[in-house]
């Protein structure tokens, strides 16, 4: 696999990041700046980048843009900005996954692991499983320990779309957008309300939910 580009001006950061990818047997590449980043991607393409969003030199936010004009390569954004809207501005950019400082060590891997386990080009997944429940996206059922489960047609389509990237942060606003279309992208209440649904007919405890993840004033994951 190729390198971990980690993109930090804080020395104390890129040092903890470099040693607990090294020690989980990732190569790792470190800039400082922004210039450094797209220097060093554009002479070897990084498996994936780690990106803090205040740089000394050009915001996050442009390495974002910039490494999207000609590459699909997995970002996860790290950063201290906890305003929900620059999480959102951050997505919609094209980053693949959003996680403030402070982190734990451990769920920031785990959210790489995840945005490294489906290489581009990979066939969408049909089949899922939530708790006792077997999905098949594709033939449209749900089977449970107690045999078949409805969903209605709206509760579908958001299902698709959350199977579809496991383990991966799906912004509120697109599941809106793709399902509601242009302008509706403000009424998060209706996913609220369709993901709760789903919710008491999927998760084994529905109050405490494995599977279907909010990542409040974000989006949504499906956790396999």
């Amino acid at each position: 696999m190729n390198y971990i580009l980690v993109v930090d001006d804080e020395p104390q950061i890129l040092r903890a990041l470099k040693i607990n990818l090294h020690a989980r047997h990732y190569s790792v590449l470190t800039a400082a700046t922004g210039a450094q980043a797209l220097d060093l991607a554009g002479h070897d393409l990084p498996g994936a980048v780690l990106l803090d969003l205040g740089l000394p030199d050009l915001d996050g936010m442009d390495i974002i843009r910039g490494l999207r004009a000609w590459s699909a390569v997995p970002i996860i954004v790290v950063s201290g900005r906890d305003n929900p809207a620059e999480k959102i501005k951050a997505l919609d950019a094209g980053a693949d996954d959003y996680l403030t400082k402070p982190f734990v060590m451990e769920e920031l891997m785990a959210r790489l692991r995840a945005v490294l386990r489906r290489p581009p080009g990979e066939p969408v997944p049909t089949r899922a499983v939530i708790g006792g429940h077997e999905i098949d996206v594709a033939a449209a059922t749900v089977t449970g320990p107690e045999g078949p489960v409805r969903l209605t047609p709206t509760e579908w389509r958001i299902l698709a779309i959350l199977v579809a990237s496991p383990g991966r942060l799906v912004p509120g606003r697109q599941i809106l957008r793709e399902i509601w279309g242009p302008g509706q992208q403000e009424h998060g209440n209706y996913l609220r309300v369709y993901l709760a649904g789903l919710r008491r007919k999927l998760e084994p405890d529905p109050a405490r939910p494995r599977h279907l993840i909010t990542e409040p004033g974000i989006g949504y994951r499906y956790q396999p």
